[in-house]
């Protein structure tokens, strides 16, 4: 059966709908709404196959309730209605996330058609999905083991213009596509946050601002903002507007850090370049910092003087790795000059593929997922294979306190 929600302010206009479907055998009018905030909660409790909603309402219109649920619930589709037919109308409903549009009035077998066609569209993409990024069942829950086993992952460059959010994004998703396991994606350049656009969503009213919403981060808070990507990974995002990034303290970015981590085999975290006192409580809490660098005399300058505070700070050297991102670039700069000025050894490289990351970022769509046999996206999930095959071992270990020396000023553990 095809569990349908049917939302519109008028209650004569629901029951003609219910009706018209009242003999499909292959439909259940499961639930209705008068308003696009009860069509939200309706939705979330009953998660229906199809939504059927009218765009003029009092209050929340159809357009902007669609634009939520549509993040919210992308396993979902809606089908927009309205009495007007105009070119603007379908397009608003189509960017809100709409897969057809219905002008009143309709017939039952149009009605019913539409429904089954978006039904069958929207088995038919999670098929192709699942086939393109090796999603099986989720791993219940029992078999997770315990937090010790879970892992944060920082994705950090200390020079802007390296790759980072792209390697996070896509590392993230190679994640799960290796391990079937839980795995969280965390913006954490609070000012100006891309992963969102990446992964083409931008949900209203659920990014880490609203975890916080004034006071300190609740676990309840932070499940209903995280938002759910259609690949299986689940997604913090950056603020909408760089003000909010205020709104974050470095110890409210930690707790929310630790508390995905309790539900997450995999945190992979979008850290901002600069080591402001944000980024070292994230680089802090890291099991693993991945440091991506490219062959640019300035980035591997950058990189030397991280790698300086690094160990000012104590981390283990099997905490930091090395990543060379645009690897196979002409830059006159080799991997083994990197290696003798950093001194020390490369952890990984990543091809250059100009075109297809710019391609997949401007799509939406990551390019594991878009070409996962293309030489740039093997070379992102060979390395989420070397950190998923490692597990536990290539978790650094905390020095033991009378080993630690004591540190001053900005590097000061807090």
């Amino acid at each position: 059966m095809i569990k349908v929600l049917i939302v519109d302010d008028i209650p004569e206009t629901r029951d003609h709908l219910s009706r018209l479907l009242g003999l499909e055998r292959e439909i259940d009018v499961a639930g209705t709404a008068s308003s696009g905030e009860e069509a939200i909660q309706v939705s979330m409790d009953m998660r229906p196959d199809i939504i059927v909603m009218d765009i003029n309402m009092p209050g929340m219109d159809g357009i902007d309730a669609a634009e939520i649920i549509s993040q919210r619930l992308p396993n979902s589709p809606i089908i927009m209605m309205s009495v007007h037919g105009e070119a603007e109308h379908l397009k608003r409903a189509m960017l809100a996330g709409a897969r057809e549009f219905l002008v009143k009035p309709f017939s039952g077998d149009e009605f019913a058609t539409s429904i089954k066609r978006v039904h069958e569209r929207e088995l038919a993409r999670r098929d192709q999905l699942h086939t393109q990024v090796g999603i099986a069942a989720p791993v219940p829950s029992a078999d997770a083991g315990s937090d010790d086993d879970h892992q944060v992952i920082a994705v950090f460059s200390p020079k802007g213009g390296s790759g980072r959010t792209t390697l996070a994004t896509n590392l993230a998703l190679a994640l799960k596509q290796e391990t079937n396991q839980r795995v969280a994606l965390v913006d954490a350049n609070l000012q100006f946050g891309d992963v969102g656009v990446l992964l083409n969503l931008n949900p209203k009213n659920r990014s880490v601002v609203d975890a916080v919403d004034g006071g300190e981060p609740d676990r309840d808070l932070l499940e209903s903002v995280m938002v759910d990507h259609s690949t299986g990974i689940r997604v913090l995002l950056a603020p909408p507007s760089p003000e909010g990034a205020d709104l974050v303290t470095p110890a409210y970015m930690r707790k929310i850090i630790e508390m995905l981590r309790e539900n997450h085999d995999w945190v992979v975290v979008d850290v901002p370049s600069g080591l402001s006192d944000h980024t070292l409580g994230i680089l802090d809490a890291a099991d693993q910092i991945m440091v991506v660098a490219a062959l640019e005399i300035t980035t591997i300058k950058n990189v030397r003087l991280f790698l300086e505070v690094a160990d000012q700070l104590d981390y283990e050297r099997s905490k930091v790795r090395l990543v060379i991102n645009r690897s196979d670039a002409s830059q006159g700069i080799r991997i083994g000059d990197v290696e003798a000025s950093i001194r020390r050894s490369i952890d990984g490289t990543i091809v250059s593929d100009g075109r297809l990351a710019v391609l997949a970022v401007n799509r939406g769509v990551p390019f594991v997922v878009s070409h996962p046999e293309s030489p740039l996206a093997r070379d992102v999930i060979t390395l989420a294979r070397t950190l998923a095959g490692e597990g536990t071992t290539g978790k650094a270990t905390e020095p033991a306190p009378n080993e630690k020396t004591a540190k001053r000023g900005l590097f000061a553990r807090r």
